[in-house]
C-alpha cells in the first residue's frame, strides 16, 4: 500500500497538486483475472498461486458493487480463490464466477514480478503422483501448470474450459487423480486460473459435493 495525501501549491499563478503521504492508494493486483469459488466451508477466506498465506485481499464484483475483505489462507491454481463464504457476499444470484473483479492487495508481501506473467511451461514439468490403486492413466501429454487446482465457471454449454495461460483453441486434459475420472476440452476465452473448466466439464470429473480438484493433473495435447 502507498500512502500520500495531496496539497496545493501556488507557482507562477499555476495551481500544482503535491503528494504529502496520508490517504491510501489501492495497489490493485492480477487485472483481468477472474475470480470464482473453491467450494471449501469456513469463514471467509482466499487460497492464492500469487500471493503467500496471509496476505489480505479484497474483491470487488464490478458488476454489482459488492466487496469482500479476505486473507489468503493456502495455495491454488488463482490469483484468488473464494471459499463458498467470502463469495456469498460478492456473487450475483446463480453465478459462480466474477468475470469483472477488481483486486487489491491491502496487507502482505506483493506478488513475485514473475506472477503477472507466467513462463511457458515445459515437458519436463513433473505430474502429481497418482493415488493409491493406479485409478489414474500415465500422462499422454504434455504436463502443464504442476500444482494447479481446478474449480468450475459456473457456465452452460458443453464441455470447455477458460485459462489465463493458454490461448483459445488450446486442448487440454484434466485429470482428477483423486478418482480417475478425466474430460478433454478445448480452451475458448481468458480466466484467472491456469485451467477453469465449465459446469458439463467439471461434471465429468468432480466427486460428489467437491467444487475443487486439488489433485490434478493437466496435459496439452495439442
Amino acid at each position: 500500500m502507498l500512502s500520500v495525501t495531496t496539497g496545493a501549491l501556488v507557482t507562477g499563478g499555476v495551481i500544482v497538486m503535491v503528494a504529502t503521504g496520508n490517504a491510501s492508494v489501492p495497489d490493485v493486483v492480477c487485472p483481468g483475472s477472474t475470480v470464482t469459488l473453491s467450494g471449501e466451508a469456513g469463514p471467509p477466506a482466499a487460497t492464492s498461486g500469487t500471493f503467500p498465506a496471509g496476505t489480505k485481499l479484497k474483491v470487488t464484483n464490478l458488476d454489482n458493487g459488492q466487496a469482500t475483505t479476505v486473507t489468503v489462507n493456502g495455495p491454488s491454481g488463482s490469483c484468488v480463490l473464494l471459499n463458498n463464504a467470502a463469495f456469498e457476499q460478492v456473487r450475483e444470484p446463480g453465478k459462480n464466477l466474477i468475470r469483472r473483479a477488481r483486486v487489491e492487495r491491502v496487507a502482505g508481501p506483493a506478488a513475485p514480478a514473475t506472477a503477472a506473467a507466467p513462463a511457458k511451461p515445459t515437458a519436463a514439468a513433473s505430474a502429481p503422483a497418482a493415488p493409491a490403486g493406479g485409478q489414474a492413466a500415465p500422462a499422454g501429454g504434455e504436463v502443464v501448470c504442476p500444482g494447479s487446482t481446478v474449480t468450475l465457471s459456473g457456465e452452460a454449454g458443453p464441455p470447455a474450459a477458460t485459462s489465463g495461460t493458454f490461448p483459445a483453441g488450446t486442448k487440454l486434459k484434466v485429470t482428477n487423480l483423486d478418482n480417475g475420472q478425466a474430460t478433454t476440452v478445448t480452451v475458448n476465452g481468458p480466466s484467472g486460473s491456469c485451467v477453469l473448466l465449465n459446469n458439463a466439464a467439471f461434471e465429468q470429473v468432480r466427486e460428489p459435493g467437491k467444487n475443487l480438484i486439488r489433485r490434478a493433473r493437466v496435459e496439452r495435447v495439442n
